[in-house]
């Protein structure tokens, strides 16, 4: 009896709105990412918009590479929730704790976290990606209404 088990990377820890702005934009724009071409052009979109073209390129470059090199070099895959469920996946919140911890200068405390989600040699490079990625986030929580807290919530999807 070899029962496939579900990845308890996914397991629901909480919900979104229980996160600060950081960490909550952290999470919207993980789930954009990985939906494809169409959602990556909203985050571009929002970036741009909130954080003006040139800065926003340069938000946007770091938080690529940080998805590609969680994507490339993780230690399994990375569970993530539908781009409009309420949920906090286990592994999303790690995620978020790896910015918001990297956002604040806690080097140290987002290192650990990182060698968690990837390979060792990798997470160094994660932190600084993270860090630059978390101060674009707070940037654009600055605003009266961030993009990434307009989400809607009249469907909720795993």
């Amino acid at each position: 009896m070899n029962k496939a088990k579900p990845h308890r990377g996914g397991a629901p820890v909480g919900y979104l709105a229980e996160l600060d702005t950081v960490e909550a934009g952290a999470i919207r724009y993980l789930r954009l990412w990985c939906d494809g071409p169409e959602a990556q052009a909203q985050v571009w979109n929002d970036f741009a918009i909130s954080l003006g073209p040139a800065y926003g390129r340069s938000a946007l470059r770091s938080f690529e590479t940080l998805c590609d090199l969680c994507i490339r070099h993780a230690r399994r895959p990375l569970m993530r929730h539908h781009v409009q469920c309420d949920c906090l996946g286990a592994d999303e919140a790690c995620f978020a704790n790896f910015v918001a911890a990297a956002s604040r200068g806690e080097r140290e405390d987002a290192l650990m976290i990182a060698s968690v989600m990837v390979r060792t040699d990798v997470a160094m490079l994660l932190v600084g990606l993270a860090e630059e990625f978390g101060h674009a986030l707070y940037r654009m929580s600055a605003t009266k209404q961030p993009p990434f807290r307009r989400v809607g919530h009249e469907e909720t999807l795993h």
